[in-house]
């Protein structure tokens, strides 16, 4: 898609009402309690799954099974999630003081039985799991949601025969946050088009003169559009500027010039989804009409390394084996990868498998996750390219846009940059 300082862009859709939002938000929150914990509960033949979580110290999956109006777990919230097996269906429990939208049904009396781990085990108990999955797990903060402290008392509240089916995994915690519903992905789209809209604002002449605007006046403009539309944002904006004869890219107070190449990184949180996006603009000289061939022909080499890697997508492939398979033909084609793609979702570093990292081009242990269907990613990497107008200068192309894996193939949520923003 060209982008240009008249902001030729999909036109995004309206931010929603706070409570239209909420009515998103719990009825997409209900059909994914009725659908995911299920599945991947019966799929890993597990029968009872227990969450807990206090206030201040919350747990990343109870996070994102609160209804709209809970917005933080109260006290101390426990979850649990029971499979009765014979094709019933599951039960959803709650072990707290306040119920949560009739999401999960709340067993819990304190006038009756006083203390919260004592009610917590006689329901445990009388249910009688063969298996108790809690949120515990050296490799991802993801999995790894349950406090000392609270392990000790979960664990201590029940008999030894029932102490001894707890199993600390991580899986559970991983498929939930990573699996997209079709609601969401239906969603999604329109969501990554409001921060391509505020990005090609910001990258415009409504925001940016010349010889005037710094780069940091750009990153609180694009905060301040944030909160004025009703959004939040994970992280603080990121804009540098490359220049000829620079050696490194220019950030903070900068004055962007005539002739710059401008980067940024930014994000949005909206409907509990978030979005992480980069992208390039060129502030023309005066009779240019373009950006010079060298920085177009950087940022094509970037696109093509964006192909390489999401053609490889495929059912149950690790990270690791993407990232080597991309950087093997992305080398062996000339070019200068550096791939550190991520899950997206609930979180912008989102549960799922890691494709690289910045600092390490080798194999990861996150990156050992097989890729499953309806998951989404930030497909982030650079290649360096040596631009001839700038005598030669290696500059990092650097782009990071935002798609989906749908089982079968990988899909841009809204479209990418192939063509540079230009500031006239």
């Amino acid at each position: 898609m060209a982008l240009t300082d008249t902001i030729a862009v999909a036109a995004a859709p309206p931010v929603l009402p706070l409570r239209e939002q909420a009515a998103v938000i719990d009825a997409d929150l209900k059909t994914r309690l009725d659908t995911i914990v299920p599945r991947l509960m019966r799929e890993q033949h597990v029968d009872m799954w227990v969450l807990v979580a206090r206030e201040y110290a919350e747990d990343p999956v109870v996070a994102t099974m609160l209804d709209a109006r809970s917005l933080h777990a109260r006290r101390r919230t426990i979850l649990i999630f029971f499979d009765p097996g014979g094709g019933k269906p599951l039960e959803r429990l709650t072990v707290s003081r306040y119920g949560l939208a009739g999401l999960f049904a709340p067993v819990w009396d304190p006038s009756k039985e006083p203390d919260q781990w004592r009610a917590f085990a006689a329901i445990v108990a009388a249910r009688n799991p063969h298996k108790i999955v809690v949120d515990v797990s050296p490799l991802t903060a993801f999995g790894d949601g349950l406090t000392h402290s609270q392990y000790e008392a979960l664990a201590g509240s029940l008999s030894p025969a029932l102490r001894s089916r707890i199993v600390e995994s991580e899986a559970l915690a991983v498929g939930w946050l990573e699996t997209r519903s079709p609601d969401q992905l239906a969603r999604y789209p329109g969501i990554v088009a409001i921060a391509h809209s505020i990005i090609a604002e910001a990258f415009s002449r409504k925001v940016i003169t010349p010889g005037v605007t710094t780069t940091e006046d750009v990153q609180w403009w694009m905060r301040e559009r944030i909160r004025t539309l009703g959004l939040d944002t994970w992280f603080h904006p990121s804009i540098d500027a490359f220049r000829k004869g620079a050696p490194q890219p220019l950030e903070g107070a900068t004055v962007i010039e005539p002739g710059d190449m401008l980067w940024c990184d930014f994000g949005i949180t909206y409907l509990r989804l978030n979005t992480d996006t980069q992208q390039l603009a060129y502030v023309l000289r005066p009779g240019e009409t373009a950006a010079p061939a060298g920085l177009r022909a950087g940022l094509a080499a970037a696109n093509k390394l964006q192909d390489m890697l999401t053609s490889r997508f495929r059912l149950g492939v690790t990270g690791n084996t993407l990232l080597a398979e991309t950087r093997a033909n992305a080398i062996n084609k000339g070019l200068k990868p550096s791939i550190y793609s991520h899950p997206l979702g609930y979180h912008g570093h989102a549960a799922g498998s890691s494709i690289g990292y910045w600092d390490n081009q080798g194999p990861s242990p996150t990156g050992e996750h097989p890729l499953v269907a309806d998951t989404a990613f930030s497909i982030e990497l650079n290649t360096e390219a040596a631009v001839p107008e700038w005598g030669g200068q290696i500059i990092p192309f650097r782009l990071e846009e935002d798609g989906w894996f749908d089982g079968k193939a990988f899909h841009w949520l809204d479209g990418r940059e192939t063509e540079f923003y230009l500031i006239r």
